[in-house]
């Protein structure tokens, strides 16, 4: 899921040549080094007994392959023409593409469909309203507390660093390249992330018997995923949230739908924001 921006990267490559081409192969290659350590880690046997030792050896192992992929994509990106929308659409789509698919796999190899999994046919209009009304509430408070969080990073003379999210969609001048970011953030990311950290993460770790570490792994991981520090705190937040609607309704269409508002309201904020500077 996480190679897909290098790959992007490389496609779209802008840095200067010589030896700073050669450092963005080089921490590349490191970093699918500890993501193709962490699919290998994904598939060992985890029992009560080597819980806590694989979780974190996995966690190490991705978070090391995130960071150095971070550090070859602004190298990459540090040239003339900075990052490219093509390289950003191709990294969103190839996160979330990937995990539909790995949860493709594992469904099948559990000889389950996607309604029997996710509880699809569980009341699904109830599910689908209950997540729509719960992000509503949500969101004047997470707007808070991201506006909190930017004011603490600016009091320690921290400046937070702009979303990607709003680097995205400047870049992404045609109606063509905003189409196709709209559809990536309201439809296919709630569907992928939802079934990866609500569908699959949490259950596996809870039904280990570990429910609170399912929790706070799952919503740490969904949160720092975004690596983004002012919407560190309300991303944890809506995880929770997120949980709290999986476990209510047994049906993952209530966080799917919670999410999907989420993102949908913000992208057209930041989307209003944008033509209003322009």
């Amino acid at each position: 899921m996480c190679t897909g921006p290098l790959v992007a990267t490389a496609l779209f490559y802008s840095g200067p040549g010589g030896k700073t081409r050669i450092k963005f192969a080089l921490l590349a290659l490191v970093a699918f080094v500890f993501l193709a350590l962490t699919l290998v880690l994904l598939q060992k046997r985890w029992t009560l007994t080597n819980l806590a030792r694989w979780v974190a050896a996995t966690l190490v192992c991705f978070y090391a392959g995130i960071l150095l992929a971070f550090w070859a994509e602004q190298i990459a990106g540090a040239g003339h023409g900075g990052t490219k929308i093509g390289q950003m659409i191709v990294g969103m789509l190839s996160f979330q593409a990937a995990a539909l698919v790995l949860v493709g796999l594992f469904l099948r190899q559990q000889h389950m469909s996607w309604a029997d999994g996710f509880g699809y046919s569980h009341h699904w209009q109830k599910a689908a309203l209950f997540g729509v009304i719960s992000v509503s509430l949500f969101l004047p408070v997470g707007w808070t507390l991201q506006k909190f969080s930017s004011q603490i990073m600016e009091h320690i003379q921290i400046k937070p660093p702009e979303q990607q999210a709003v680097v995205t969609l400047r870049l992404a001048s045609s109606w063509i390249d905003r189409l196709v970011l709209g559809i990536v953030t309201i439809l296919l990311a709630p569907v992928a992330e939802e079934t990866l950290f609500r569908g699959i993460i949490y259950p596996a770790i809870k039904q280990a018997g570990f429910p609170k570490t399912a929790l706070w792994v799952t919503s740490l991981l969904f949160a720092a995923i975004h690596t983004n520090l002012p919407t560190f705190l309300p991303l944890l937040l809506l995880a929770i949230i997120l949980t709290f609607l999986y476990e209510k309704t047994d049906n993952l269409l209530a966080p799917i739908a919670a999410h999907s508002v989420f993102n949908a309201v913000n992208f057209a904020a930041l989307y209003l924001a944008e033509q209003q500077m322009s």
